[in-house]
C-alpha cells in the first residue's frame, strides 16, 4: 500500500478529495486501480471469513450432536466430505480438533465447543473489521473515480 493511500484511508472524506484534486490524471488512475485492487482482496478475504465461519458453525453443532449420543452407537464418520466409513462411538467426551495445517488435539467435548465458540467469535471480529476497512477502501475507490472523471471532463474540451 502506497503512503498516500494509507494516508488518505484514515483521513475524512473531504481531505481525501483535496488530495486527490492536486493528483494528475494518471496518479488518480492508478490510486483507483490500487483501491479497487485492494477491494477486490478485501472482498476476497471476507468470503473466506465466512466460509470458514460457517464451518466452524457446523463443527460446534456436530459436537453438540455428537455429545447426546450414547456410547457403543454405530455411526458413519466422515473421511471427507464425500466419504464416510461406518464406526461405533467409543467415548463421547474425547473429540480430536483440528487447529490447522494438518495438527489434531484431542479435548473434552467442553474445551471443543469452547474452542468453535473462540474461532467463531474472532472471525466474526475480524469479519467486522474488514467490512469497515472494505467500505473505507471503496469510498476512496469511488472519491478517485469521480475527481478522474472530473478532470477528464475538463480536459476534453482542450484536446
Amino acid at each position: 500500500m502506497a503512503s498516500s493511500k494509507g494516508a488518505a484511508a484514515g483521513k475524512p472524506t473531504g481531505s481525501i478529495v483535496a488530495e486527490m484534486e492536486k493528483m494528475g490524471v494518471e496518479q488518480l488512475k492508478a490510486l483507483k486501480e490500487q483501491a479497487d485492487l485492494e477491494v477486490n482482496l478485501l472482498q476476497d478475504s471476507l468470503n473466506n471469513i465466512r466460509t470458514a465461519t460457517a464451518r466452524l458453525e457446523i463443527a460446534s453443532i456436530a459436537l453438540h450432536d455428537l455429545s447426546l449420543r450414547a456410547q457403543g452407537q454405530k455411526m458413519l464418520v466422515p473421511l471427507t466430505a464425500s466419504l464416510y466409513v461406518p464406526g461405533t462411538l467409543e467415548d463421547a467426551d474425547k473429540v480430536l480438533v483440528d487447529i490447522g495445517t494438518g495438527y489434531f488435539v484431542e479435548k473434552t467435548m467442553v474445551e471443543g465447543k469452547d474452542y468453535c465458540e473462540r474461532k467463531i467469535n474472532l472471525l466474526k471480529s475480524n469479519f467486522d473489521q474488514l467490512i469497515e476497512l472494505a467500505s473505507k477502501k471503496k469510498n476512496v475507490a469511488d472519491e478517485a473515480g469521480v475527481v478522474l472523471q472530473a478532470k477528464l471532463k475538463q480536459l476534453s474540451p482542450m484536446t
